[in-house]
């Protein structure tokens, strides 16, 4: 089961984590938490990873209609957005595909609200990557 959208961006992580930030708002999504797991990693257990931060993004008007449709949906909220530093100087922005929303509850109710997350951060992850 897939359970994640992802793209690569050409980008360095910093001005690319901004810029994620800037397109989840432009989607309606506000960032409650930030993790930064390098230095979190760092701090507890003395290890060094690439750059790496997960965002948790909210849509207050799309978390309000899932709870409207399942009373436990906060289990799953809010939506985790991971932008990772590769290797090779690129970004990796992914996050999770809403869609699992139906799968994970089996509560069809949630189906209009996971179709309109996904299109919002699928819009969100596009805005990213340049036009041709």
């Amino acid at each position: 089961m897939s359970y994640g959208i992802t793209t690569t961006v050409d980008q360095p992580f910093g001005p690319t984590l901004a810029a994620v930030k800037d397109a989840l708002k432009a989607q309606g999504f506000g960032v409650l938490t930030e993790i930064d797991m390098a230095a979190t990693l760092k701090a507890k257990l003395d290890v060094d990873i690439a750059p790496q931060v997960i965002l948790g993004a909210c849509n207050p008007a799309l978390a309000y209609r899932a709870l409207q449709a399942e009373d436990q949906i906060g289990l799953l909220l809010p939506c985790n957005v991971v932008v990772r530093s590769l290797p090779d100087g690129r970004t990796e922005v992914a996050a999770i595909d809403p869609q699992v929303l139906i799968t994970m509850t089996g509560n069809p109710a949630l189906a209009a609200v996971a179709d309109d997350a996904s299109s919002r951060l699928n819009a969100a992850l596009r805005g990213l990557l340049p036009t041709t």
